[in-house]
């Protein structure tokens, strides 16, 4: 009998890879990686270890339903942050916003299709009423109010929330910085240490084993059902602190106003640092729902945590 198709969107990425990771180690089912450049060095590396790769291009629909033909489940994930590096946070969600449209109507049209795993983020904006708009969340629940208007697709769709990893802090808001004089490291940030942060750990290996996790219990994760990918909780200063004593240095956290933080990193204010205030605000409602599946739902076992991801990370 021949194995089942999942095919993953952004399988050269750090989530679409973790996905790639997991199922191939498990070898249930025919991975399928769907690129815009099925020449390049990292789809050339997919298929020696196994994976079918296969052209998709997101802004496309109909390359889209071709590439998903025959999918058993599919994992969808949009990129925000390639228009939001090129054109700002309203163009980002835009394009955003348009291609996770495109997703959901190539999946809706895939008549094999029993699972849809689509990556999203919770719903800041209303949860603030408005106070909190994160650019890249927005996009993502637009497209969740999509798909929940198509009753036959929504009865196949996990939402997924994946929640901070490790690996942000090469974003140039959170690298910490290294002050000579000081002999220290200093992370500059608009809201206080005490913020929490939710944490999937080390996402290029945790976010596959919630994937794969998700995949084998379809009872509990279809039908609209969200599901939780969380390793630890910590805070914003403790993560420093963290990251300070895996690498073997000194760090001290620096607060200050949002206008401040505004000046040094104004397109990222108005991204992540508006996601940073929304967790100060909402504290542990940040990511919350009633009918939440969590790992321990699922059974995940296995994942790699914070300091893990920091071993590996390369900042400087």
């Amino acid at each position: 009998m021949s194995k089942k198709i999942v095919s993953v969107i952004g399988a050269t990425g750090v989530q679409g890879g973790s996905v790639v990771d997991a199922l191939l180690a498990e070898d249930h089912y025919t991975v399928r990686a769907i690129t815009r450049n099925t020449q390049s060095d990292k789809a050339k590396a997919l298929v020696a270890r196994g994976v079918e790769v296969v052209q998709g291009d997101a802004n496309d629909v109909a390359s889209l339903t071709s590439a998903f033909a025959g999918s058993y489940a599919i994992y969808a994930i949009t990129d925000f942050f390639e228009p939001f590096a090129k054109s700002g946070p309203e163009k980002a969600t835009e394009v955003e916003y348009a291609q996770g449209v495109n997703m959901a109507k190539a999946a809706s049209a895939t008549s094999t299709l029993e699972h849809y795993i689509w990556s999203t983020l919770p719903d800041a904006k209303t949860a603030s009423n408005g106070r909190f708009v994160v650019p890249h969340f927005e996009a993502k629940n637009r497209i969740n109010r999509y798909i929940e208007s198509d009753s036959a697709l929504l009865a196949k769709t996990t939402f997924f929330w994946i929640t901070f990893y490790a690996q942000n802090y090469i974003f140039p808001m959170y690298t910490p910085i290294y002050v000579p004089t000081a002999g220290k490291y200093i992370q500059i940030q608009s809201v206080p240490a005490d913020t929490p942060v939710v944490s999937v750990g080390d996402a290029r290996t945790n976010v596959g084993l919630f994937v794969k996790a998700i995949l084998a219990n379809p009872e509990k994760t279809v039908n609209g059902k969200y599901v939780l990918a969380k390793a630890e909780e910590t805070t914003i200063g403790a993560l420093l602190q963290r990251w300070a004593s895996v690498t073997g240095n000194k760090a001290q956290y620096v607060q200050v106003e949002p206008e401040i933080f505004h000046e040094i990193w104004p397109m990222w204010a108005a991204e992540m640092g508006v996601m940073m205030q929304f967790w100060e605000w909402a504290r542990e409602k940040s990511w919350s729902r009633p009918d939440l599946v969590t790992g321990e739902d699922l059974g995940v076992t296995g994942l790699a945590g914070i300091d893990e991801a920091f071993k590996t990370l390369k900042l400087f």
